[in-house]
């Protein structure tokens, strides 16, 4: 079965195209370039071959040229526009990895897998790119952000056209990658949230700020017409009401969620076999066992 198509991929490339020509606004990418390169400090090992899958600008690449463990960095995003000559680039699609399997040490993705129709499928193209024992670390934008956006939104549209149309992306909930990963063929595999809140003197900054982040409306199922003045000043009024501080100024969440992963290899932790286990927990803790009411010597209780 073929993905359902959330995202208008042609669209997006072209949001992407008119945010580099406006000025990226990339604060949210430069502090998840940073927070990469100290997760990679933590990892004691080398990644001679590195690509950077995706990312906007060359900070993530930079960061990872910066990596006394990596030999080569390589860039892949779908716009030849946003990777300068620093780098040894590809022009390609998230969806479609043009990579040789088990070819690559390290793959990082910032802020850019949120938007791709099918992610488990490209989780399994970069897990194929890996080596054995290669690392993937990914940050996406997640299903939290954004919620005052999504509230004013909602209620404008609903008082100025009697309607609802979708406006903000369903972004990745963490509570689900784990389990996207395993699937991926994945092992080790953690995630965990990195919540941002921004500050913005009026709405329509933020509203400007996602136009240069490529981050406006690309959603397949959107309302073919343009944005009415009467919804969008109705928006912004409403989050200026809700979301906004004593100073005036209102606050934009964005929630930033952490993939990371191993391509299996045989040197790695392996989970204990059920029933293996040595010790109890209780001497473990050097804790007391303390039998409760439903405890029975003889195995479960039967039901009559």
């Amino acid at each position: 079965m073929s993905s359902p198509l959330v995202f208008d991929r042609p669209l997006l490339r072209r949001r992407l195209a008119r945010a580099a020509t406006l000025g990226a606004a990339d604060f949210l990418l430069d502090r998840v370039a940073e927070d990469i390169g100290d997760r990679l400090l933590a990892v004691k090992r080398a990644f001679p071959r590195a690509l950077d899958l995706g990312s906007a600008t060359d900070a993530v690449a930079e960061t990872l040229a910066r990596h006394p463990g990596i030999d080569t960095v390589f860039r892949a995003a779908p716009l030849a526009a946003a990777m300068g000559p620093a780098f040894p680039a590809v022009v390609a699609d998230e969806e479609a990895l043009p990579f040789a399997e088990a070819s690559l040490d390290l793959i990082v993705s910032a802020l850019s897998l949120q938007y791709v129709n099918d992610l488990p499928g490209a989780l399994a193209q970069i897990r194929r790119a890996l080596k054995p024992d290669g690392l993937f670390i990914a940050a996406l934008i997640g299903g939290s952000s954004l919620a005052e956006l999504r509230e004013a939104f909602a209620v404008a549209e609903s008082e100025t056209t009697g309607g609802l149309s979708p406006r903000v992306a369903p972004f990745a909930d963490v509570r689900d990658m784990g389990a996207l990963l395993q699937r991926a063929g994945f092992a080790l595999p953690v995630t965990d949230v990195d919540r941002v809140t921004v500050r913005y003197g009026s709405p329509f900054t933020l509203f400007a700020d996602l136009r240069r982040m490529g981050a406006a409306n690309a959603l397949a199922e959107r309302r073919r017409v343009p944005l009415r003045r009467a919804t969008a000043l109705r928006a912004a009024e409403l989050y200026a009401e809700r979301f906004a501080d004593d100073d005036g100024k209102v606050r934009a969440t964005f929630e930033i969620v952490w993939l990371s992963g191993w391509a299996p290899h045989e040197s790695q932790q392996k989970p204990l076999r059920p029933g293996s286990a040595r010790m109890r927990l209780a001497d473990a803790l050097g804790t007391k066992e303390v039998k409760t009411a439903g405890d029975s010597p003889a195995g479960p209780e039967q039901p009559e």
